[in-house]
């Protein structure tokens, strides 16, 4: 008998009641995992209420007893980050290298949250008038909602819930359908770390479960990851109903290489960082923007990507591995078919590659164009895939320009050894995150992951002090305290 995915409510892993299921599958065998139900109306209805009465208790809870929660939290994932690993890589398909990389991310998010005495501390100022002081308060917002994507199935629900409940709030999490087991196993931690019964739920399903999540009046705020329709739509129908939102989207992650870069450093850089995980990583490279005559750099680059090959999660020879589905397999073999159709030059074509042994994974291998123009689908759509387009620029002018016209505003990176042209870069760019001579550029968790554009929908980013400010709500308090009474009506709005 295939074994269900186990919702979490109030403290309890238990079996959904729905007879509306999906299979969990290997993306390197098409072997069925486990089966994910979509939890009925009622289980989600449980589960919120369940939220709402955790958060009453929890909301009082002294901060330094969040905090210690944390640091129990954090200590239990450096102890089982291989097995969390090894568990997301069978359902996503990393290799274990990246998806170690992946947990140890997410462990970074929680190492911060450890600090939440000190993030929420509010601001004091003594007789803003005569005997009057104001201070404020930062206190939490009530239940909040996770809905989290394939691509990092560690990383993204420690980006989430750890932050909102450090900040003293509770949350219904919704794990991707795709890879839910690795959410299973970080939540049965957070248990033996001594989180409280309810104040982190875990439900399963689709549009219609995230609608029903989205629309119910006891979530005062929602954090998604995924594709820019689903994200478009969620941050829409959150913010028509007066909700805190805040959505991370698509990307179009462009490397400037300037022709003072040094070569060595660009060609290694661009191997991982453009078909790493398969290409499936909102932060990865899929343009590079050759300066003059570095376009000359191409050909060497398409000769190292040929040298690597995907493979199954515990080959250590491979570089990278399938994608996640049969369908994200379609879809990238059809855009690279298109980038043929519309006149690009297919250097590397990686439809055709074989994985001995898993005749059945979604295989696509490292896949080069250039002669790329941005009227192509290739440019315009977020392929994710292990799909890289290059682009030929004049200049940094002209780089500049085509970057900027981007609709997307995650990620870009400038090589260079010109302190002037990275300055003038990282000032001009209309991008959110910026690496000089650094591929991904993404902050580590005392900041914020600060997409642009298309790329992000609200206003406040996830982790860093942006996160705490998402999950929290100020209160100004101002105290009077005076050695005479009140003599007079003060009939004006100024403090005296």
């Amino acid at each position: 008998m295939t074994t269900q995915v186990p919702m979490l409510i109030n403290g309890e892993f238990i079996e959904s009641q729905s007879s509306d299921k999906q299979d969990v599958i290997n993306p390197a065998t098409q072997a069925v995992l486990a089966q994910v139900p979509f939890s009925t109306p009622e289980e989600i209805d449980q589960a919120v209420a369940g939220a709402k009465a955790a958060f009453q208790e929890w909301r009082n809870t002294p901060v330094p007893k969040r905090a210690r929660l944390m640091l129990e939290y954090q200590h239990l994932l450096k102890a089982h980050q291989r097995e969390i690993a090894e568990i997301l890589a069978e359902d996503n398909g990393k290799n274990l290298e990246d998806a170690m990389g992946d947990v140890w991310r997410g462990i970074e998010v929680v190492e911060h949250a450890c600090n939440i005495p000190t993030l929420l501390m509010g601001e004091t100022v003594e007789n803003v008038a005569s005997g009057v002081d104001t201070y404020s308060l930062v206190q939490p917002l009530g239940v909040t909602l996770g809905i989290t994507p394939f691509n990092f199935p560690a990383m993204i629900p420690l980006w989430m819930f750890p932050m909102a409940v450090a900040c003293g709030n509770a949350m219904i999490l919704k794990p991707s359908e795709q890879v839910p087991l690795a959410t299973v196993r970080l939540l049965e931690l957070f248990q033996q770390a001594g989180a409280p019964a309810g104040i982190v739920q875990m439900i399963h399903g689709g549009k219609e479960q995230v609608d029903q999540l989205i629309n119910h009046p006891d979530i005062v705020a929602s954090s998604f990851v995924g594709s820019v329709p689903v994200a478009e739509h969620v941050y829409r129908s959150t913010t028509n109903l007066l909700k805190r939102s805040q959505c991370f989207a698509g990307a179009k992650n462009h490397m400037v290489v300037m022709p003072d870069a040094d070569k060595e450093t660009v060609m290694n850089t661009l191997v991982g960082s453009t078909v790493g995980a398969a290409g499936q990583r909102c932060m990865a490279i899929s343009v590079i923007v050759f300066v003059g005559d570095t376009i000359e750099w191409a050909g060497e680059l398409a000769d190292r990507l040929k040298r690597i090959r995907p493979g199954v999660w515990n080959d250590p020879e491979a570089a990278f591995g399938p994608l996640v589905s049969k369908t994200a397999t379609q879809r990238v073999k059809g855009l690279i078919q298109s980038g043929i159709d519309q006149g690009a030059t297919c250097v590397i074509d990686g439809r055709d590659i074989k994985v001995e042994g898993y005749p059945d994974g979604n295989w696509v291998g490292p896949t080069l164009f250039t002669d790329v123009t941005t009227d192509m689908d290739i440019y315009r759509e977020e392929i994710f895939g292990p799909v890289v387009c290059c682009i030929n620029a004049d200049d940094l002018d002209d780089a500049l320009r085509i970057v900027n016209n981007s609709p997307y505003g995650n990620g870009t990176s400038i090589f260079t050894t010109s302190g002037v042209n990275a300055r003038r870069y990282q000032h001009e760019v209309e991008v959110g995150q910026v690496g000089v001579n650094i591929p991904i550029p993404v902050p580590l968790p005392f900041f914020s992951f600060t997409g642009w554009k298309k790329s992000f929908m609200g206003d406040l980013h996830a982790y860093g002090k942006q996160a705490v400010r998402f999950y929290s709500e100020t209160k100004t308090v101002t105290t009077a305290w005076k050695e005479t009474r009140v003599s007079a009506p003060n009939m004006s709005i100024a403090l005296k």
